[in-house]
């Protein structure tokens, strides 16, 4: 028996039962560790009648169903029962001056003059400003409130509260039954994540990863020991943050995949971030052991400086070291994971409906909007109304990791759905509706809080925003109009593009989409100047001959590595170069000749550097500047020269001069070419 099951059923914590043991003088390095059937009787010997309690414990739940059942009625009743006030106008959408002025019993053209004495014009029909509502309902007595954003009829995330309550409930009549953990793989970009699950799966993920990089959250089920184990692999690089912090927010237990021979690399120290801000259990996996630069020890050295301290060092984070090229230590993961799961009895009622997760969305040729969802509880069935944000349908299909069609899901199982009526958002959350009708209604309910939203919230001008609009109409922007097959994919590049910084170039996405580049992306960029960019999708017939005729530049890319650098190099190449001037050379005038057919020409000596033919001249006349501009030629005695050097004499003739003095200076400088960087 190991520690955290006996801790289990002595109701008392492993962290006390391991100090009781080292107090007894039983060593012990961690919660995993297995104890002898002696010891075991000697710690149940020493801690005496708590056994007893895990026993009475039930009998506390047994008396719970008659509590909660009265309680949903007492609680809703007094919070929808708040009845408004006569001298307060409640604000449902965008206020009309119209509307407006019957509530303060105006006449339209009453509040319109109030609206100029404050230096706002507005129409009959025109919208006003919250703030500006409030201010002028004060003079009438009439106080202006926002609407209370209330959750639509059936709501469809229920509150803590009744979710809590809907839990125990289940607990209570034994609906909640043992579900497989989902385990997130994390870690930088090449350090094996994909590799470890492709011998885990047995199949070869990595060789169809362009560039070898992974760049979808993949979530693939597997069985060990006769038990089922959900992995999600999410990409490591650094322009995929938000997904990566995506897969741990959506996981049991966070399985960090450092290579040993590179150590803690920092998309490594931000997937530590994420997997413990979304408090799930750590397991660390130091892959590439078989290689002879691996150095295991230095991989815990540095967890350990990071507050995660290995279990051979005395902490509570498990270490295995593991190869995915010769199946080294895979065993051995595989145990720990099961065994992390039964330590934190992972639970879940499949006689429910479904709810859950949406992992990626995309738009498939042939299929449609397409979704992998991850079902965190209950059963997803053919056939359901489903609704997740403000996307709905009916699910038509089901499809398993492996790609054969199934009829249900069950909790902890990952799934494609097809029958949405559009791309869903990834990351939001699914629920199972009782019907079509009800699904659509909360959809349209969200779409239209979302839309009231944007009306409610007009861009207002003002002395800060237009200052910020003629800097803006200053600096080059490079517009953009991005398609890309998933919505991930999307978010992921979004965010790695808006961090190029820069002061003289701005970034501007016109339109982002999931799906091919169709003829109405082109028109867009034609009317917005933009260039059409393309990850992992390609060009519809009409849009190709529309980018010929208008000529759209079209922009495909499969590797985000190439797309992040040539979007950076087409932002450097709108900065127009700076010109420096660098002066080469000074030239003395020390007599002048006159030529009857050229004009005259300057005897000079070079003082200072050189004179150069191809160089720019100045003629300065006691520290002032008479003449700029070029040389007609330079001579070397009577031959011409390319260049003549400090200390040498010269005949130098210009363009278009002819004024020398004895003493003029000839200062002789060139133009450098400079490209600005972002």
């Amino acid at each position: 028996m190991r520690i955290f099951e006996l801790a289990k059923e002595l109701n008392i914590s492993s962290k006390d039962l391991l100090a009781k043991l080292r107090a007894m003088g039983i060593e012990a390095p961690n919660h995993m560790s297995a104890l002898a059937d002696e010891q075991i009787a000697q710690v149940r010997e020493a801690v005496g009648g708590k056994p007893a309690k895990p026993e009475a414990a039930p009998e506390k739940p047994a008396a719970a169903p008659e509590q909660p059942e009265p309680a949903p009625p007492a609680t809703p009743e007094p919070e929808k029962v708040e009845p408004p006030a006569e001298n307060v106008y409640i604000v449902k959408g965008p206020i009309i001056v119209k509307e407006f002025a019957d509530v303060l019993k105006l006449k339209p053209n009453q509040l319109i003059a109030e609206l100029m004495m404050m230096n706002i014009f507005a129409a009959i029909n025109a919208t006003i400003d919250f703030k500006v509502a409030q201010k002028v309902g004060e003079k009438h007595g009439v106080k202006v409130e926002q609407e209370k954003a209330a959750p639509p009829p059936p709501p469809p995330p229920p509150p803590p509260s009744k979710k809590k309550e809907k839990k125990e409930e289940e607990e209570a009549k034994g609906g909640e039954e043992l579900r497989p953990p989902v385990v997130t793989f994390l870690g930088h970009v090449d350090h094996g994540k994909t590799s470890l699950l492709d011998y885990i799966r047995k199949s070869s993920v990595v060789d169809g990863e362009d560039g070898g990089i992974t760049q979808h959250i993949g979530a693939y089920m597997v069985e060990h020991m006769d038990r089922p184990i959900t992995f999600l692999d999410t990409p490591g690089h650094a322009a995929f943050t938000a997904m990566r912090a995506r897969g741990a927010n959506l996981t049991d237990i966070a399985v960090l995949v450092i290579a040993g021979d590179d150590g803690v690399m920092p998309q490594t120290r931000e997937a530590i971030q994420h997997a413990q801000a979304a408090e799930v259990a750590i397991i660390v996996a130091i892959n590439k052991s078989d290689l002879p630069g691996s150095n295991p020890d230095r991989v815990k050295q540095q967890l350990q400086e990071m507050g995660l301290t290995p279990e051979d060092w005395g902490g509570d984070i498990i270490c295995c070291p593991v190869s995915a090229h010769t199946g080294q230590g895979m065993d051995h993961l595989l145990e720990m994971i099961l065994l992390q799961a039964d330590m934190l009895e992972l639970k879940a009622n499949p006689r429910q409906s479904a709810r859950g997760f949406v992992i990626e969305a995309r738009l498939e040729p042939g299929m449609g909007p397409t979704a992998t969802f991850l079902v965190s509880d209950g059963t997803l069935k053919v056939g359901d109304a489903v609704v997740c944000g403000s996307t709905w349908g009916r699910v038509k299909a089901l499809m398993n990791d492996k790609g054969h069609k199934v009829r249900t899901a069950g909790p902890a199982a990952p799934v494609k759905v097809m029958g949405l009526t559009s791309v869903p958002d990834a990351g939001s959350e699914f629920i199972a509706c009782a019907s079509d009708r009800e699904a659509r209604s909360i959809a349209e309910s969200r779409q239209e809080q979302n839309r009231m939203e944007n009306l409610t919230a007009p861009q207002r001008a003002s002395l800060d925003n237009l200052f910020s609009q003629i800097s803006e109409n200053a600096q080059q922007t490079l517009n953009l109009v991005l398609k890309a097959d998933v919505k991930g994919s999307v978010e992921a590049i979004e965010q790695m593009l808006q961090g190029i910084k820069s002061d003289k170039v701005s970034l501007n996405l016109v339109l982002t989409g999931v799906g091919n580049i169709t003829e109405n992306d082109i028109l867009l960029a034609t009317a917005s100047n933009a260039i059409v960019v393309g990850f992992h999708v390609s060009a519809e017939g009409g849009a190709k001959a529309a980018a010929k005729r208008s000529g759209v530049e079209i922009r495909l890319y499969s590797v985000i590595y190439e797309l992040f650098d040539q979007i950076k190099e087409a932002m450097t190449g709108m900065l127009e170069p700076e010109f420096k001037q660098r002066v080469i050379g000074r030239a003395e005038v020390r007599q002048v000749f006159s030529l009857s057919k050229r004009g005259k020409v300057a005897g000079c000596m070079v003082t200072d550097g050189r004179a150069t033919s191809r160089a720019k001249v100045r003629v300065l006349r006691k520290n002032d500047v008479v003449f700029e501009g070029s040389l007609a030629s330079l001579k070397r005695f009577q031959n011409d020269a390319a260049e003549v050097r400090e200390g040498q004499d010269c005949g130098i003739r210009l363009d278009n001069f002819s004024d020398y003095q004895e003493g003029d200076t000839l200062e002789f400088y060139e133009i450098d070419k400079i490209a600005q960087a972002l």
